[in-house]
C-alpha cells in the first residue's frame, strides 16, 4: 500500500465511533449547570449503585437481574448485543453489519476459528459496546440518583477473552491489543458496587444450550463453557473482590430474589473508589460518560492488526456508504430526505 493509504488506516471501532456515534440529548449538562449549582450528591440513595450480574451462558442471570431491578427500583439494563450503538442513536431498526462492527455472534458460534478474524472483530466490537452501555449506566445514576443492574460489565468481558485465547480461536497478538486497549479505558470508569455471581456448572450451561431452540448454539464446545467458567472463579472474581462486593449463588439460589435482596441489604459497601468521589469528581464523571464518541475512542489506538483494520479505499467506500443513507448526510434535524422542516431557520 502506498504511504498516503498506511496514513489510513483505521480500525473499526474507530471508524465507526467516529461515524456514528454520540450522546442523544437535548440538553447537555457541562460547567454552566454546575457553575449553577447542579449537584449529585443530593440525589443519592441507598441503592444508587451500580449492581452487574455475571455469570456464563444460559446460567439465569438475566432473569434475575430484571427480577432484582423490579425488587430494589433499580432501573434494569439487559445485556449490550452488536447492535448497541444503532439503539443508543436511536435508529428505526439495525443498520447493516458493515456499520456495527463487521461481526457476528452467530458466525462465531458456528465458526470460531473462522479466516477473517470475525472472532476477535466480535471480542473487540462487544468490549466497545459493554463500554458504552457502562456509560450509560453511569450517567443514568448520576443524573437521576436511580441505581442500574447490569448483565455482565466491561470489567467482566475479559472472561470471553481468555476462552477464546484458550481454544485457539483468537491469535495472541490479540490478546495483546485487547489488553493494551482495556487498559488505557477501564481505567476512566469505577468498577460496579456489588457483582453478582451466578454459579452454574458447565455442563449444565450446554445443556441449557443445546434445550434454547437456536440453531447456533447447539454445539458450543463443553471446553469453552469450561474456560469461561475457570475465567470467572480464578481471575475475574479474585480480581473484582479488591473493589467491589461479591455475592454468589449456585442457579437454584439464585431464582430466590427475596434471598438476593436481602443479602444485598446487608452489606456496608465500605470498599471501593465509590467512597472516595465527591460533587467535583461526580462533575468530571458526568462530563465523560456524556460524551460517547469519547467513550467509544478511548478503544481506538494506531495499531496494525489484519482481524480489525480497513485500508484506505475501504475506509471510505464505508465512509459514503453511511453518509448515503437516509438521514446521514448532515447532522441530525438537517435532513430533508427524512422530513426534517425550516431547516434555514436552524
Amino acid at each position: 500500500a502506498s504511504q498516503s493509504a498506511k496514513n489510513k488506516l483505521q480500525t473499526l471501532t474507530g471508524l465507526f465511533a467516529g461515524v456514528h456515534t454520540g450522546s442523544v440529548r437535548s440538553l447537555q449538562y457541562g460547567w454552566l449547570a454546575y457553575m449553577l449549582g447542579e449537584r449529585t450528591t443530593p440525589r443519592l440513595k441507598q441503592f444508587s449503585k451500580i449492581f452487574s450480574v455475571d455469570g456464563n451462558l444460559a446460567s439465569g442471570k438475566g432473569a434475575l437481574a430484571q427480577k432484582l431491578a423490579d425488587k430494589l427500583g433499580m432501573l434494569y439494563m439487559p445485556e449490550p448485543d452488536t447492535f448497541y450503538l444503532d439503539k443508543m442513536t436511536q435508529e428505526k431498526g439495525p443498520l447493516p453489519v458493515e456499520f456495527n462492527g463487521m461481526c457476528n455472534l452467530e458466525k462465531f458460534y458456528t465458526d470460531p476459528k473462522a479466516a477473517d478474524g470475525n472472532s476477535y472483530r466480535l471480542q473487540h466490537w462487544m468490549y466497545t459496546m459493554r463500554l458504552l452501555q457502562y456509560s450509560d449506566a453511569i450517567e443514568h445514576l448520576i443524573t437521576t440518583g436511580q441505581g442500574v443492574i447490569l448483565e455482565r460489565s466491561p470489567f467482566s468481558d475479559m472472561v470471553f477473552l481468555e476462552a477464546m485465547f484458550k481454544q485457539g480461536y483468537i491469535r495472541k497478538e490479540c490478546v495483546e491489543h485487547y489488553n493494551e486497549i482495556k487498559g488505557i479505558s477501564i481505567c476512566e470508569f469505577l468498577p460496579p458496587h456489588l457483582v453478582i455471581y451466578v454459579d452454574v456448572p458447565a455442563e449444565e450451561v450446554q445443556k441449557k444450550l443445546k434445550q434454547s431452540g437456536k440453531s447456533y448454539l447447539q454445539n458450543v464446545p463443553l471446553a469453552y463453557l469450561k474456560s469461561i467458567e475457570d475465567c470467572y472463579k480464578k481471575s475475574f472474581l479474585p480480581q473484582i473482590s479488591g473493589t467491589s462486593e461479591v455475592l454468589a449463588y449456585d442457579g437454584s439460589q439464585a431464582q430466590d430474589v427475596d434471598k438476593v435482596a436481602e443479602d444485598i441489604e446487608y452489606l456496608k459497601f465500605e470498599k471501593g473508589p465509590w467512597l472516595e468521589q465527591d460533587d467535583i469528581s461526580y462533575h468530571h464523571m458526568r462530563m465523560l460518560v456524556e460524551d460517547k464518541q469519547n467513550v467509544a475512542t478511548l478503544t481506538h489506538i494506531p495499531r496494525f492488526l489484519p482481524e480489525i483494520t480497513v485500508g484506505a479505499h475501504e475506509y471510505d467506500k464505508l465512509y459514503f456508504a453511511y453518509k448515503s443513507l437516509p438521514g446521514k448526510k448532515y447532522a441530525s434535524g438537517y435532513n430533508a430526505d427524512i422530513g426534517d422542516k425550516y431547516i434555514w431557520l436552524k
